[in-house]
């Protein structure tokens, strides 16, 4: 039972980080249509911003956060606005392919300032662990999700409740309709990008912490989100919820019982589960979970 609750809280914590990187990817296909493949760069981009203000500047940690929130934010906007809005009204293969040219110039960038090597971003929590009734887990565990949850229910109430959320929601459903009504969908795509920057930090915080720290190798976490975009559906704020957490429960629970009891699956069988549970979902439902069936008139 120990292990169970052990694994169940690091899959949580896990599928916690993995469900605010496909709100990433959501944030900005819901108004845009496009799926950015940049979207780890600006993780690792925010991760790094981070140690340059908590470590290099010697910021109080959640200051250090903020800065990078802000930066991270407008970077997000500046690309928005000088790349990808030249594309709009272009076809989706030459923004999706210039998102993946973008992942790798800010790659370069930050290999740039701030080198090849594994750097610290200067959090409290550090190596600790909590232990109680023969359960132990460390205390990034609980702030993941703790922070995570906070996030997305900061997201979720913008998104409901207020009225920049409507507007984004009706610029996503009926451009043409929102534009009639006086929403400006290039307001609403910068607005996005800027949100999906803001994940990126918060992101990379949860995933960099610790002894981990940030290198380049850190944007891999937006392909091992991947399928929770997909497996929740892409359209779908929820669904990004829902597929981080199945994805990230399935990955622990897979490394924890079905590998050790199955050497012939291979070491890292726990990294290929998550897929193979998107591509039996999408067989059962092409949409995803969540996702919105498109409908085509005859």
């Amino acid at each position: 039972m120990s292990d169970f609750l052990q694994f169940l809280i690091s899959g949580l914590s896990i599928g916690a980080v993995y469900a605010l990187v496909a709100l990433g990817f959501v944030v900005i296909f819901r108004a845009t249509g496009v799926i950015n493949f940049a979207q780890g760069s600006l993780v690792v981009l925010g991760a790094f911003l981070v140690h340059q203000f908590a470590v290099k500047l010697a910021f109080p940690f959640p200051l250090a956060v903020l800065a990078a929130v802000v930066v991270a934010a407008a970077v997000a906007m500046l690309i928005e606005r000088l790349v990808m809005r030249p594309l709009v009204g272009q076809p989706l293969t030459a923004s999706l392919l210039v998102t993946l040219g973008l992942a790798f110039i800010i790659d370069q960038a930050c290999a740039a300032a701030w080198g090849y090597d594994v750097v610290l971003i200067g959090d409290p929590w550090g190596v600790r662990t909590l232990s109680a009734g023969g359960v132990t887990v460390r205390v990034l565990d609980v702030w993941a999700v703790g922070i995570a949850g906070a996030v997305l229910a900061g997201f979720f109430a913008l998104f409901r409740r207020s009225t920049l959320g409507v507007a984004m929601r009706a610029a996503a459903s009926d451009p043409e309709a929102a534009l009639a009504h006086g929403i400006s969908p290039r307001t609403i795509h910068a607005i996005s990008w800027a949100l999906a920057g803001v994940l990126a930090v918060v992101v990379g915080v949860l995933a960099a912490a610790g002894p981990k720290g940030v290198d380049l190798t850190l944007g891999l976490i937006a392909f091992r989100a991947f399928p929770a975009m997909i497996l929740g559906g892409m359209d779908s704020t929820e669904g990004a919820v829902a597929g981080g957490l199945i994805i990230g429960l399935t990955e622990v629970f897979t490394a924890g019982y079905l590998t050790p009891n199955a050497p012939w699956l291979g070491a890292n069988f726990h990294v290929v589960m998550p897929y193979l549970l998107m591509i039996v979902i999408l067989v059962v439902r092409p949409y995803g979970l969540f996702g919105t069936a498109e409908v085509r008139r005859i």
